[in-house]
């Protein structure tokens, strides 16, 4: 099937695919607070609606919580599950917004025009993409080029709690070749890229005691050992002069970069420029991490040990001469490769213990653990979604990493034994769960475009 009709029928109805995103997006479908649980099922319900108008068979299917919406079409190989959410993070402070965030307007900015409102970017916008190049092949050919699954969740930004147990229930019916999943984003306006490393996180609460109560220091100052000496003794360790972290063990299961991902990511540009633009626009000047590799690995391929909080002792207004009883910090890890988390929590804890003075203890408290995805990118679907972007945007497409997680691709891989393929058409200044969010014109048009290209792609890989 031709998909350069397909792409003009893309053309010819970006207004009236604004104007179907913007109905969605004027459903305050907030999953975190139960005063929107009626907007959520308000949601499905018109995902369910639109779905039904392409010829899929459609349903909202009950969970605990909110409903997820499954949808099947198409015949044929290869089989595709496209996953997106329809659900929204709250829009506090509101009076930081410049419009109603449920009332969605198309706006010029210097950058290009864009689509503002709460959930343009993360995730209606993006998931709608998808749904638009679906509509656009019935439109032109009566079908789709290959068999779809479509799986819509409400409660991706209240932490999924219902996804796991549906998955499970549901395995037989959602296995499909590969998942896509619309939730990430563009390197830049002009690079697609794919995701294909997500990284892990495994986080720890430290609280070390010293003496019994908190001291007055002009008495017991000198003498008593004070915890929080201990404690930022113990977190200054945690890094090397070079930026490695000294964990025994912790880079055991690091893998080296693949050549040919290293030569996609050196021709996005040179590494110290993007380094420098990177940190400058949010104040900073010089790379802390490994000192001997680039920012992109830094923040893709490599893990990490962050600092995220620490306190203890007086912290209020004036002054109060104290030594105090505890001290506490939380403590991340980003994880890459085969690293598993519950030996680095173990590897952390026993670090924190050798360090510890005859009068202080120790308690921890866990804060989750996951582990790395890599998607086997060997598996020709990826390079053939990668040359139908490339085929799209004045860029190559790359195979990038992503320094955040996003557990639903390892999800699809620990309980539905299949593949994830991340595509996204967001950009960085899209201001997702802020105020002001919003998603550029050209990313939701290039991006059906993209969708095109790809389900044209697949189905001739």
């Amino acid at each position: 099937m031709d998909i350069s009709p397909v792409l003009t029928r893309i053309d010819d109805d970006l207004n009236a695919a604004s104007d179907r995103l913007k109905d969605l997006l004027r459903i305050p479908s907030i999953s975190t607070d139960p005063a929107y649980a009626a907007q959520c099922q308000q949601a499905a319900d018109w995902l369910v609606a639109d779905l039904q108008s392409l010829g899929a068979e459609a349903s909202k299917r009950p969970t605990p919580g909110h409903p997820m919406v499954v949808g099947h079409i198409g015949e044929g190989g290869p089989h595709l599950l496209f996953y997106g959410h329809y659900d929204v993070q709250p829009v506090d402070p509101l009076e930081l917004w410049d419009r109603d965030p449920f009332d969605p307007q198309i706006e010029d900015t210097p950058q290009g025009k864009v689509i503002r409102g709460r959930g343009t970017s993360d995730d209606k916008g993006q998931l709608m993409t998808f749904v638009e190049a679906c509509r656009a092949w019935i439109a032109v050919h009566g079908q789709l080029p290959c068999r779809i699954t479509f799986f819509f969740e409400g409660e991706e930004e209240s932490g999924s709690p219902s996804l796991i147990p549906f998955m499970q229930e549901n395995a037989a019916e959602l296995k499909s070749d590969i998942a896509l999943i619309c939730d990430t984003g563009m390197f830049d306006p002009e690079t697609p890229c794919i995701t294909t490393m997500l990284r892990g996180l495994m986080g720890e609460e430290v609280t070390i005691t010293g003496p019994s109560r908190d001291l007055h220091s002009g008495m017991f100052g000198g003498i008593a050992m004070n915890p929080i000496r201990v404690l930022t003794k113990v977190l200054a360790g945690l890094h090397d002069d070079t930026g490695r972290v000294t964990l025994p063990g912790f880079y055991d299961d690091v893998p080296e970069l693949p050549a040919a991902l290293r030569e996609q990511w050196a021709a996005l540009g040179d590494p110290g420029e993007m380094a420098r633009d990177f940190l400058g626009a949010v104040g900073l000047s010089q790379p802390a991490g490994e000192n001997t590799r680039t920012g992109l690995e830094m923040i893709w391929s490599r893990p990490t040990c962050d600092v995220n909080g620490i306190w203890g002792g007086y912290t209020g207004a004036g002054f109060k001469t104290v030594l105090p009883s505890q001290a506490h910090a939380k403590v991340s890890f980003r994880l890459v490769g085969n690293q598993d988390p519950q030996a680095i929590r173990a590897a952390f804890r026993a670090y924190v213990e050798d360090q510890l003075p005859p009068d202080c203890s120790v308690e921890f408290k866990a804060h989750g653990a996951s582990p790395a995805a890599a998607m086997d990118t060997t598996s020709p679907l990826f390079e053939a979604a990668r040359g139908a972007l490339s085929d799209e945007w004045p860029n190559p497409a790359v195979f990038a990493g992503c320094g955040g997680s996003i557990p639903i691709a390892g999800y699809f891989s620990d309980y539905l034994d299949m593949p994830a393929m991340l595509i996204g058409f967001g950009l960085d200044d899209d201001q997702i769960h802020s105020p002001n969010e919003k998603y550029a014109l050209t990313s939701f048009h290039k991006g059906m475009r993209s969708w095109v290209r790809v389900l044209g792609a697949a189905r001739q890989s």
